[in-house]
């Protein structure tokens, strides 16, 4: 088997896992280092960073991985993790948290990492799809009867509607739902002014903005603040399933297609010694046993026979756009939340 991570020329020896399990292999990969690849089998620690709402689909998943690579390799391993909003956990990488693997809510912070000089060019590649473990979509959470008739995007810029979502400086979650408000006039045949002018009036309706799409449930869910919560369909799901939502959560037929992508942080697992189990759970991540898991928890799975079988558990939409029809992460990241992007600018003219 040709490792997925194989991006070097240097002929080492690397763990490889497949879809449906973990195999041993020798191929060419990047280079690595350091005690904890060694053969000797003692016990090894990674530690995976996260975004704030994939908790609990990752308290069921790592148990699974450790099992299986202990099953598979003879060597223990204990994976630790970290949580927080997905632009938090970016620079707390960046700014030395000793991450092995990053599971973010959105390719641009990967995009950050590898411009830091963490992680290589070409991550993307490393797994099919593009690396990406999850999809999503964004979901509305309205109070008992919906009392103001909120079913549309048109309908979050009516001037009695206070809307919930959380900051985009800080979470990724709330990079998608910009995206999603944009997407519903740019992708519908509406001009970038008409674009601005609606995304403006909503964010006009939003009194604050929590750091993370946990937190922003917990306003709306725990607090009673807002009449509309805009967040991960998979947060609602979890929400009805907590019996914290009575109410039904809409689904809008127009919606963005939320990705979330795994990446190894190469820097470190090379000065750790840790990128073949690294890398292995990385690949797990994509397989079916975990994918039926995230699909448990509410995200929309990116392998094709799982999503088959789960499919019918998720709202129908008609018209799915992504990150790719406003040009990719990285053209996002310039022009809409870099420094006087047009966040900035619509931020400051709505306050």
């Amino acid at each position: 088997m040709v490792s997925p991570f194989a991006r070097s020329a240097a002929p080492l020896a690397i763990t490889g896992l497949l879809l449906g399990g973990l195999a041993l292999t020798s191929c060419g990969a990047r280079p690595e280092g350091g005690a904890g690849d060694s053969a000797s089998g003692a016990p090894q620690e990674l530690l995976l960073v996260s975004y704030a709402v994939t908790k609990g689909a990752y308290d069921r998943i790592l148990p699974k991985f450790e099992a299986d690579w202990k099953a598979r390799t003879g060597q223990t391993i204990n994976v630790k993790t970290s949580y927080g909003g997905s632009g938090s956990q970016t620079r707390a990488i960046i700014d030395g948290l000793d991450a092995d693997v990053a599971t973010l809510a959105l390719a641009g912070d990967v995009l950050k990492l590898q411009e830091a000089g963490l992680v290589q060019p070409g991550w993307e590649k490393d797994l099919p799809g593009g690396a990406i473990i999850t999809h999503s979509v964004v979901a509305f959470i309205t109070r008992d009867g919906n009392p103001k008739g909120v079913r549309t995007w048109a309908d979050l810029a009516k001037p009695d509607v206070t809307v919930v979502t959380a900051n985009p400086k800080t979470s990724g979650g709330a990079r998608w739902n910009f995206l999603g408000l944009w997407g519903s006039i740019s992708q519908t045949g509406g001009s970038e002014a008409q674009a601005k002018a609606y995304v403006s009036s909503v964010y006009r309706n939003v009194e604050n903005l929590p750091k993370d799409a946990r937190e922003a449930s917990d306003v709306f869910l725990k607090r009673g603040q807002g009449d509309v919560l805009l967040n991960y369909e998979n947060e609602a799901i979890l929400a009805k399933r907590s019996g914290d939502l009575k109410a039904p959560f809409i689904v809008p037929e127009v919606n963005i297609r939320i990705e979330g992508p795994v990446t190894v942080i190469d820097r470190n697992v090379d000065r750790k010694g840790t990128r073949k189990a690294a890398e292995a759970l990385a690949t797990y991540l994509q397989s079916e046993p975990a994918q039926e898991i995230f699909a448990e928890e509410g995200f929309r799975p990116v392998s094709p026979g799982v999503w088959s079988r789960v499919k019918g558990r998720f709202a129908p939409v008609k018209q799915l756009f992504s990150a790719g029809d406003f040009g990719g992460w990285k053209q996002i990241n310039d022009t809409f939340f870099g420094r006087d992007g047009v966040w900035d600018q619509l931020f400051s003219s709505s306050r």
